[in-house]
């Protein structure tokens, strides 16, 4: 009997597990899809699928045999993207984010070069414009770069087209050495302010834990519609919409204490500081809050009831920071996948915090994230209106 009452037991309890939307959905849809997509942003491109190319531009001052046989090769290497630029715009491409490192040759690089290679003494020096939260692809670009040099500089030494450095000659001694130097300099806010990688991390684990924020406002609309609250809360003389309303503002006004909070501790304990415009910042900030009131808005119309509500809303918000690059950044993307992430709010967010945090973007540089999310927050307010039911089942 109590073998009996044990195989039942086990079997209610079955039951009521794939009864619940919730449990199912993370217990086997969530680690399916989390583990897919950091499998593939790790794993490596397939053959059908090439690996995102590192954004690079050139900047040619030597204009020498060397240094456009330096650059068609960089330019024809499948690992870059490299675009001829003038030295400031590739300056402030890399400040803006939209390109990972400016190569800079100099005038004279290529003679220079070559005569090193064969007798030493003075070498030109290369400079490296890099966005310093790239640091692995700036060690590729480094390590491509090398290699193309010193085959254009070998090439011309000894094919004697730099003239009187072809070849060895009588009592010319054939020690070789780097034909160059390279000066590497990180474009952040301003020249003198060092990169901080606090800044990133805490801009995406605060959009990651806003959004929690938000499931949870979402979720207490529901019990409250439960509870019965909603209906005596509409027989008062007062508007559906200030009702819903009220809640979606105090949602936001929470997310921005958040958001005050948080950076305020990055700031004193780690030096985190704001190099672009303030109110870009400011801006970024309460736009984002507004879209994570949205979201809890939009949370309510997702599930019939709060616990089916609250494990859709936790996977969808998953996929949000997976994808808006809080938890990887998005330049170890595929390239499609770079693309697609702009159609989230928290791509859209990230990349804001990150601009006017340590980029030094401007007021006007940071219109756009705004604008994004505030578009987002319309969609999510106008969808939660739509299919809001008032009078749900408890």
């Amino acid at each position: 009997m109590s073998f009996t009452a044990f195989i039942a037991l086990v079997r209610r309890d079955l039951h009521l597990f794939f009864m619940d939307r919730r449990a199912v959905i993370m217990s086997f849809v969530a680690p399916i899809l989390i583990a897919s997509f950091f499998g593939y942003v790790f794993g490596g491109a397939s053959a059908d699928q090439p690996a995102s190319r590192i954004a690079v531009a050139a900047i040619d001052q030597d204009r020498s045999a060397i240094s456009k046989h330096v650059l068609a090769a960089l330019g024809a290497d499948k690992a870059l993207e490299v675009k001829s630029a003038g030295l400031e715009p590739a300056r402030a491409a890399v400040r803006d984010g939209k390109t990972t490192v400016a190569v800079v040759i100099p005038a004279g690089f290529g003679d220079g070069a070559a005569k090193s290679l064969l007798r030493g003494g003075d070498k030109p020096e290369m400079q490296l414009l890099y966005d310093p939260s790239h640091n692995a692809e700036l060690a590729m670009v480094r390590g491509i770069l090398t290699q193309h040099v010193m085959e254009a500089v070998s090439s011309e030494a000894f094919s004697g087209g730099t003239g009187g450095t072809g070849g060895a000659g009588p009592g010319l001694s054939m020690s070789f050495s780097m034909p160059y130097t390279v000066r590497e300099e990180a474009v952040t806010a301003r020249q003198g302010v060092k990169y901080n990688s606090m800044a990133h991390s805490f801009a995406g684990m605060s959009v990651q834990f806003i959004l929690f924020m938000g499931i949870d406002a979402g979720v207490m609309v529901l019990l409250l519609r439960r509870s019965g609250v909603w209906s005596r809360m509409r027989a008062a003389p007062i508007s559906r919409f200030t009702i819903i309303g009220s809640r979606a503002a105090s949602s936001a006004i929470v997310a921005m204490m958040i958001l005050c909070v948080v950076f305020g501790f990055a700031r004193v304990v780690f030096g985190v500081r704001i190099e672009g415009s303030f109110a870009g910042f400011a801006g970024v900030c309460i736009a984002f809050a507004i879209m994570t009131a949205a979201f809890g808005l939009l949370v309510a119309v997702l599930g019939k009831t709060p616990e089916a509500a609250r494990g859709i809303a936790i996977l969808a918000t998953l996929l949000l920071v997976m994808f808006g690059g809080s938890w990887v950044p998005t330049f170890l993307f595929p390239q499609w996948l770079q693309s697609a992430s702009f159609a989230v709010p928290t791509r859209w967010a990230v990349d804001g915090l990150d601009a006017t945090i340590w980029r030094g973007a401007s007021f006007t540089a940071a219109l756009g994230p705004i604008a994004a999310m505030l578009g987002f927050a319309v969609l999510f307010g106008a969808i939660a209106l739509w299919r809001f039911r008032w009078d749900g089942p408890a």
